[in-house]
Parts: structure tokens; sequence; C-alpha cells
């Protein structure tokens, strides 16, 4: 390797706010980082962009920097048109751009397309690269596992998944490692197939840290609407965790005209929620989880569980400010990119893989249970087995 990793970044596209833009951008402008502006120690030298919309920066990116290289296909950015691999790390962002929605809601970016001709590459030039993915692996879960396994029988350095892990927390806590866990809950936004696997991932990275460990997931049940609203009222999930996610926001939605410290009570959510969303399920050791979409209520990823010894609720929000259209910050993105970079230097991912391989599943899980008339869905396949260092990497300046 030399002394300056040399990366390819393979992404979807290249424009203001999308998330090739967001990691690329990082990796040849540099950002702040503990109070200065840090340029990472890295350089990317060849890009691939598949799609090219209104207001695409690829030919501005290449033209003021000259070092990275733009070439017409994934091989021919790893090799840098020559017939070997020529890169010491990959990134791929298949997010954003115009790509078929199935109709199950979900889009089908070409994530595992872009693993497969990667990996092409590698086993043509007898030699692999650290690689990164961005949020879940695949839409389709069956090529999920394949790129886990894959990756594992070549023996790859694999890192996946989204800001959520990394991002700073409000307060800045880390779930104890080896805490008994008897129940988790994430409420935040957003849309299924999206933005639930970026509630999925905050609820996950904490409850992985658990005594024992990951076990893996026996089933997921998806609530949406009406159905939503029976649960609650049911008792499927706690309402005492809930509230302490709701306490956690700090974009809870006023319950009262001209109050914005009223805690909403049920009917007030009924009246503010636009299409409730809740995935509930449960992990092979017995603990139980909750991922809740509460559009209209909040608009951030806040994480509450009830642990014992003693019994307490523990609960962080993920901070996650968005960009407000005049700016391309999106700072959550720093953290991500320079846990990419520890890797690409190391050779070893900073979190496993697995995390983000599990939540994939449970994306496809939740995606699936909604599909079959919000019935319970057995998840037999997602027994995965993990721990995690007792070290984190989430952003703490």
């Amino acid at each position: 390797m030399a002394n300056r990793p040399r990366l390819a970044a393979i992404i979807t596209e290249y424009r203001k706010h999308s998330h090739g833009q967001h990691i690329v951008d990082r990796f040849i402008e540099g950002y702040g980082w503990n109070g200065d502006h840090y340029h990472p120690d890295v350089d990317v030298v060849s890009l691939y962009v598949d799609q090219r919309p209104e207001g695409d920066l690829t030919a501005d990116r290449a033209r003021r920097f000259p070092l990275m290289k733009v070439y017409p296909t994934i091989a021919e950015a790893l090799t840098r048109g020559g017939s070997k691999l020529a890169v010491d790390g990959v990134v791929i962002v298949g997010e954003h751009g115009t790509y078929k929605r199935n109709e199950k809601g979900q889009t089908e970016y070409p994530r595992y397309q872009f693993f497969q001709q990667v990996v092409k590459v590698f086993q043509d030039s007898g030699r692999s690269v650290p690689m990164f993915n961005d949020k879940h692996l695949s839409w389709n879960w069956d090529w999920a596992k394949q790129m886990y396994d894959t990756s594992k029988r070549m023996g790859f350095a694999y890192m996946a998944g989204s800001s959520l892990p990394v991002t700073w927390r409000t307060p800045s806590l880390e779930m104890p490692h080896g805490a008994r866990i008897r129940e988790s809950m994430c409420v935040g936004y957003g849309g299924v197939d999206s933005y639930d696997f970026h509630a999925l991932e905050t609820d996950q990275c904490m409850a992985e840290r658990r005594h024992g460990g990951e076990t893996g997931v026996r089933w997921l049940h998806a609530y949406r609407g009406d159905n939503f609203w029976k649960a609650l009222d049911e008792g499927v999930w706690s309402r005492d965790l809930m509230i302490a996610c709701l306490c956690r926001s700090h974009t809870l939605t006023p319950a009262r005209e001209g109050f914005n410290d009223i805690l909403p009570t049920v009917d007030d959510m009924k009246r503010l929620m636009k299409d409730p969303i809740a995935y509930d399920y449960l992990h092979d050791d017995g603990v139980k989880s909750t991922m809740i979409l509460a559009n209209g209520l909040v608009r951030d990823f806040n994480f509450a569980a009830r642990l014992e010894s003693p019994a307490r609720i523990f609960s962080t929000q993920m901070y996650l400010p968005m960009p407000d259209g005049r700016t391309t910050a999106a700072n959550f993105f720093s953290p991500l990119v320079n846990n990419m970079e520890k890797m690409f230097h190391t050779g070893k991912p900073t979190y496993p893989v697995e995390r983000t391989l599990l939540t994939t599943g449970l994306t496809a899980a939740g995606v699936e249970s909604l599909y079959r008339d919000q019935s319970r869905y057995e998840t037999p396949h997602l027994k995965i087995s993990y721990r995690v260092p007792v070290e984190s990497y989430f952003w703490r300046t």
C-alpha cells in the first residue's frame, strides 16, 4: 500500500446534498474536525458516477482535483485504466438517483451490482482491498447475505452503514458494555426502506453492547396507521420508553399552540403523526426492540432502553443536524468518513459489518411484514451473532 492509501469512489450521483457528494467531498476537500480543518491522509484517485442529473458536480470536481480521474466503468476506475487492481480501498455509495421502485416500495439501488463488479476486479487481480458500503448492503436480503459471505470468503476488510452510530449524541453517552437490557426503542422519522434503516441502526448500535452481545432476531411485526394505535393501546411496546425517546427530541412538535414543552397525549399524537409505523421485533436472547417512525411528531432519532441492575431507563439522541438548503454541511458525515479512513489505513473495520447485515435484514423484514398485510414475519435467517469491542467510535466533540 502507498503511504497515502489510494481510493476509488463508486457512486450513483455526484450532486449537491447527495451521499456521494457528502462523502467524496470530505475525502478531497477535508472537513471540520476537533476544532480544525482536517484533510484526510488518503487520495481519491478514481471516480465512477452512474448517473448525471441536473446539477452534476463530476466535471467541476475533476477539474479542481486533477488527481481524481473519472472513468466510464467500475472496472476501469479500480484498475485506473490498466488490467489489474490499482487502488488501496473502495468506497461504494449507492444512494440517490433514479432507479426502479418495486411493488413493495423498495428503491432498487445497485449496491449489489456495484459490489459484484468490484469483486470481479479483485478476483481477476488475485488480491483485494478494504471496502466501504454506504447505508444497508442491499434492498434484497439474499444479495446482502451474499455480499457479506463474499467479504468473509475473500478476507477483505468490509464496513457499511450510515452516520447514525457514529454521529454526536446528546447527551454524549454510550451504552455500558455488558449492560443487561430488557427492552430497547428508537423513535425517529422518515420513510420505509429508507430512514427506517437509520432508526434500526440507532437502536442496534446501542443494543448490541448488551450482556452476551448480539444473538440475532427471531421475528418482526410491523404496524401501520390504525394498527399502530391499536398496538400502542394494547401495550405491544412500552409507552414509558416511547415517552423517554420523545423527551430527548429537539424537534418535538408543540402539542399546544404557543407552547414548546408540552408532552403530547395519545390524542395529540394521533392528531400530529402522519402515517405512523412501528417495527416490533424479538431478539433470540429475549430482548425486545421497537422502531417507530413518528412523522409529524419528531424529525430526529432518539433512543431509550430499559436496563437492569440497577433498574433504570437509559436514553440519548443521535444528533443529526440536516443541511438547511443553503449549505452542504451535513456534518454527521464527517465521523463516518473518519471511520472509513481508519479502516483504509489499518485494514481493520472500526465496527463489525454484522451490525449492518442485521439491520439490512431487519429493514427488509419490516418491508415484508408491511407487504404481507402487517403480519408477523418469522426471521430464522437473521440468527446473526456477534460482539462489539468496548471502545466506541461515535463523535464526542
